[in-house]
């Protein structure tokens, strides 16, 4: 029986092995959520009403105090014009994150801008990127208002695209670039999430050859489920991710480094 073990060992952890290593996001090949984005600028009030939670706060500059989101608790918007506005999130009277919406003349496309440190110890993360018009907003409205799908995200920095995995026995230990980290076993068993005020703890597992699934939990409540699966060369990875929380389907392509 020992040595029936010890031959199976080496098959085990070359199939765990499968994900160590650096991996990066190619944009190229991401597969946006369907469900829209939709926006609400009218009579001096802004509203986000596919935030979690709803953000309904005075579009006049200043800080508007919210609740519930791990990330921040104050929000400003500035009108810009009829067409642009500008977001700025701050938590605990520091900045964290800053946006730019602007629609463009024909108002269908909405392009975006944002640099962001909400959940990071280091540089921000940084891009920008473009939603389509699925749904006008009410007449008089800021162009901004009505529901938008991504469509197309042209950059983001590099730290908010890579990541790094490392199997040892039956653990497996992830870092971001941005500070967030975990160790946890591959058995499903749940593990504390380190450096991201919106996920408290994780639980990885792994579901045959090559594939690998994990899901972050919010004190306690499962909130994202991410099921990676590496091709047969080692070279790519297929990232599957559902969003609990926006009811979200998204799927990315990642490059070993």
């Amino acid at each position: 029986m020992g040595l029936a073990i010890l031959f199976l060992m080496p098959v085990v952890a070359s199939a765990q092995n499968a994900f160590d290593g650096t991996w990066k996001i190619d944009l190229s090949k991401a597969e946006f959520p369907k469900k829209p984005d939709i926006y609400l600028l009218q009579n001096g009030m802004y509203q986000c009403k596919t935030c979690v939670p709803p953000i309904d706060v005075k579009a006049d500059g200043q800080d508007q105090k919210v609740t519930g989101h791990p990330y921040y608790d104050s929000v400003a918007i500035k009108v810009v014009s009829d067409h642009e506005i500008e977001e700025t999130d701050k938590k605990n009277g520091k900045t964290v994150a800053t946006s730019t919406m602007t629609v463009s003349p024909d108002d269908n496309t909405l392009m975006f801008s944002f640099s962001d440190s909400s959940n990071t110890s280091a540089d921000p993360v940084t891009g920008k990127g473009e939603e389509t018009r699925v749904a006008k907003g009410p007449a008089g409205a800021n162009a901004i208002s009505g529901s938008w799908r991504t469509t197309k995200v042209d950059t983001v920095s590099d730290n908010g695209l890579m990541w790094t995995y490392k199997v040892s026995g039956d653990e497996l230990t992830m870092t971001y670039p941005t500070g967030q980290s975990y160790m946890a076993k591959l058995n499903g068993s749940q593990a504390p999430y380190k450096g991201d005020p919106g996920i408290t703890s994780v639980a990885v597992k792994t579901m045959g050859k090559n594939t690998l699934e994990e899901t972050d939990y919010r004190d306690g409540k499962a909130i994202s489920i991410a099921r990676m699966v590496v091709s047969p060369d080692g070279k790519t990875m297929k990232l599957m991710v559902d969003d609990k929380l926006r009811g979200t389907k998204s799927e990315f392509t990642a490059m070993k480094q």
